[in-house]
C-alpha cells in the first residue's frame, strides 16, 4: 500500500478549515495515496485525491473521515471496489455545497464499482416476517436488529458516480448508496447518485431518513426499498432518468401486510424523452411509482413528468394483494400530485379495480416537487443535475 506523505504543518493548516468568506474558493488538495483494506481504528484523510482499491471495510468500533472537497477514484481494471461500513462502524463524509466529496471511477462507465454500502442494526421486516436477512450485495452479511436509533455517521454533500457493480455471479448487485437496516441516528443529506448501473438509492429495512437526494441517470430504479423500511423524515427527493431507467420509485414490503410505512415530502420524478428500460425490453418497468408486494407509504407534494411511453402510468399497483390491503386499507397516501405531459394517473396489473379511499390520492396544479439549491455538489462535467 502506498504511504500517505504530508507534514504535520500542512495537516494543521488543512484541519483548521476555511472561513465562510473562503468557502467558494477550493483549497489545493495535498493528500494522495490509496484507501484500501480493513479500517480498524479512527482513520482520517485530509483534503486530497485518493484511489480506492478493493472492498474497504470500516469495522465495528472504527471510523473513517474524509475531508470536504476530496475525490476518491475507483478503477474497474483492478477488480471490484466498494466502501462498506459494517454495523458498529461509522462514516463521516461532511462535504459542502461548494466542496462536495466525490466518489468516481476512471473509465466513467456505469456499473464500474460498488458504491457506498452501510450496515446497521435497526429493525427490518423481511420475507415471511423474519427480523434478519442476508445482504444481496455479494458480501452475504446478516442485517437487522432492534436498535431503531442506530447511528452510522454523517453523509453530507457526497456524490457517488458510476456505481452499481454487478458481481461475478452476475446476479448480486450494488447500488450507488445501499443502506441495510440503518437507523435514524444516521444523517443523510445532500447526496447524489450519478449514472450507476443499478438503483440510485436502496433502503433495506431500517429507520434512516434522507434529505435532499438526487438520483440522476441510474439504470434501474431511482429510489428503491424493501424489508419494512420506514424512515419518517424524508424530503426533497429528485430523480431524473436519462437514456436508461426503470421505475422512479419501486416500493415493496416482501409481501408482508403491514402497518408501518415511510413518509416522503417534496418529490420530483422526471424521465427524459427517449429513455428506455434496462435491457430495452422490460415493458412493465417504466412507471413513475410502483407499489408491489404490500409496499406502502405517505407521500406529498409530488411532481411527475415524462412517463409517456405507451402503457406507462404515474402510479402502478402491481398486484391484487397490494391493492386490497394497502390501497383499500388506506396505507398508501399520495397527496398534492401534479402530473405533466399527459401521463395517466394510476393503473394496475390484472383485472382488479383501483379506487383510492377519500383523501388518499389528491391532485394539485400548484405542486412543486423537490426544492433543491444548486452548487458544485449537483454539477457534473459542467451539467447541472437539477433540471
Amino acid at each position: 500500500m502506498k504511504k500517505l506523505v504530508f507534514s504535520l504543518a500542512i495537516l494543521a493548516t488543512i484541519f483548521t478549515g476555511c472561513s465562510d468568506d473562503d468557502e467558494d474558493v477550493a483549497p489545493t488538495p495535498i493528500g494522495t495515496g490509496e484507501i484500501t483494506g480493513d479500517i480498524t481504528t479512527a482513520k482520517e484523510y485530509p483534503l486530497g485525491n485518493y484511489t480506492i482499491r478493493g472492498t474497504v471495510k470500516v469495522k465495528s468500533g472504527a471510523s473513517l473521515r474524509i475531508a470536504a472537497g476530496s475525490t476518491i477514484t475507483a478503477d474497474v481494471t483492478n477488480g471490484p471496489d466498494a466502501l462498506l461500513i459494517e454495523n458498529g462502524g461509522k462514516l463521516f463524509l461532511e462535504g459542502t455545497a461548494a466542496l462536495p466529496i466525490v466518489f468516481t471511477e476512471t473509465s466513467k462507465t456505469p456499473g464500474s464499482w460498488g458504491g457506498i454500502i452501510m450496515f446497521g442494526d435497526a429493525p427490518i421486516v423481511g420475507a415471511n416476517g423474519v427480523v434478519s436477512a442476508t445482504s444481496e450485495d455479494g458480501n452475504a452479511i446478516t442485517y437487522g436488529g432492534t436498535n431503531a436509533t442506530h447511528n452510522g455517521g454523517i453523509l453530507r454533500y457526497v456524490r457517488v458516480e458510476f456505481a452499481g457493480k454487478k458481481l461475478t455471479d452476475n446476479t448480486s448487485e450494488m447500488n450507488g448508496f445501499s443502506f441495510y437496516s440503518v437507523g435514524s441516528g444516521t444523517i443523510l443529506e445532500n447526496l447524489v447518485s450519478f449514472k450507476g448501473a443499478d438503483d440510485g438509492f436502496e433502503f433495506y429495512g431500517g429507520t434512516v431518513s434522507g434529505k435532499n437526494l438526487i438520483s440522476y441517470g441510474n439504470f434501474d430504479d431511482s429510489f428503491d426499498w424493501q424489508d419494512g423500511w420506514n424512515g419518517q423524515d424524508n424530503t426533497n427527493w429528485y430523480a431524473y432518468q436519462v437514456n436508461t431507467g426503470n421505475f422512479g420509485m419501486e416500493i415493496e414490503a416482501k409481501s408482508v401486510n403491514n402497518s408501518f410505512w415511510p413518509k416522503v415530502t417534496n418529490i420530483t420524478l422526471k424521465r427524459a424523452a427517449g429513455t428506455v428500460t434496462e435491457g430495452g425490453s422490460s415493458a412493465a418497468e417504466y412507471d413513475a411509482i410502483q407499489f408491489k408486494k404490500e409496499g406502502n407509504g405517505d407521500f406529498s407534494n409530488i411532481l411527475i413528468s415524462g412517463y409517456t411511453t405507451a402503457g406507462a402510468t404515474a402510479v402502478r399497483i402491481q398486484d391484487a394483494n397490494t391493492n386490497t390491503n394497502q390501497v383499500n386499507g388506506s396505507k398508501i397516501k399520495l397527496t398534492n400530485v401534479k402530473i405533466n405531459d399527459g401521463t395517466s394517473e394510476f393503473g394496475g396489473v390484472g383485472t382488479f379495480t383501483i379506487t383510492f379511499p377519500a383523501g388518499q390520492y389528491t391532485t394539485s396544479a400548484s405542486a412543486t416537487g423537490a426544492t433543491l439549491t444548486s452548487g458544485a455538489w449537483a454539477i457534473v462535467d459542467g451539467v447541472n443535475l437539477i433540471q
